[in-house]
């Protein structure tokens, strides 16, 4: 599935807007001609299944078509031209589809020890930042205003903080002081060269999720920021039937394809006129997700303050969270 945008050609100045969106199912046979920067390298077998999607918007503006004439006196301040810079927002997410079979299962995803280290696959190829392996479920954000990526993985909360802390070191991240390491969880703020960053990791079920995220010095208007102390919550739908979310006791019915893009202003982060949305306090809330060729997914979901999420509906139930700002 390809989509996309025609540029649009503007008197005085050319602007150009591209979206691009990508899906592909995966095994290990495609996966080396299809998807060459291994978005789909989930560290179990290359015989597994793999649902990848990418997508890509960006806004930028260039030098004026049309010059003025030496003589003519310009109403334009000197240096604006160097606010026009370039916007965009690229997502991804992938999924990796372990059969439910305990012994294909077994055979086709197994893990290694808990007591064996973490494993690096490569780097997210939207955010750069580092992955661990194996992994069942990925989501990654790239804008103007952060750099976000978010990964499931069956491997243990110990293993998952060590590999992040050695990981982000090599990088020359520094953690700050008053970092949050619980048998549950685990909460961590480091400064980088390239903005506030911080990890939050939390045991759920069978599997690990870690949210890492690094806020970009550009500051995003008022479109993408939520309530002061709030977060702020885009709902999306990116299957082809109606999809059901419930969450906080509030139930938001999507139709198929309904807000997939969450928002639709890298510049402004104005949410798509599709897409549904929820305030709440921080916390952790129960969601469920149901479709209906498919039984309903539950699963917890931990918001701090101060941030906006998006929850796309995604193949076969599977809901990803996507961090906005």
């Amino acid at each position: 599935m390809v989509r996309r945008t025609k540029g649009v050609l503007l008197v005085g100045s050319l602007a150009v807007a591209m979206a691009v969106a990508t899906v592909f199912v995966l095994t290990g046979a495609l996966a080396k001609t299809i998807d060459p920067q291994h978005y789909c390298d989930t560290g179990f077998s290359r015989l597994s299944n793999c649902t990848y999607h990418w997508s890509s918007k960006t806004i930028s503006q260039s030098t004026p078509i049309f010059t003025s004439p030496s003589n003519a006196t310009s109403t334009i301040p000197s240096g604006s031209r160097d606010t026009f810079r370039p916007t965009y927002d690229v997502t991804s997410w992938a999924v990796a589809d372990c059969p439910r079979n305990y012994i294909a299962r077994r055979l086709l995803c197994a893990v290694a020890s808990d007591a064996s280290p973490a494993q690096a696959a490569d780097d997210d190829p939207v955010t750069g930042l580092p992955r661990p392996k194996p992994w069942l479920v990925t989501t990654a954000k790239n804008s103007t205003f952060i750099k976000a990526f978010h990964v499931e993985t069956p491997l243990d909360l110990a293993a998952v903080l060590r590999f992040y802390r050695l990981e982000l070191s090599k990088r020359g991240w520094s953690e700050n002081g008053g970092a949050v390491v619980e048998p549950g969880g685990a909460v961590i703020a480091f400064t980088t060269s390239d903005g506030p960053a911080r990890l939050r990791l939390t045991h759920q079920d069978d599997r690990t999720i870690a949210d890492l995220s690094l806020r970009k010095p550009d500051a995003p208007s008022a479109g993408i920021l939520p309530m002061p102390g709030q977060v702020r919550l885009l709902l999306g739908n990116d299957t082809d039937e109606e999809a059901v979310i419930t969450i906080n006791e509030q139930t938001i019915k999507l139709a198929a394809g309904a807000g997939i893009k969450l928002t639709y202003d890298p510049e402004t982060g104005s949410k798509s006129p599709e897409s549904q949305e929820i305030n709440l306090p921080p916390g952790k809330y129960k969601v469920s997700l149901t479709i209906a060729s498919g039984a309903a997914q539950n699963r917890e979901f931990e918001v701090a303050a101060d941030e906006t999420w998006g929850l796309v509906a995604g193949p076969a139930g599977v809901l990803f969270p996507l961090h906005l700002y």
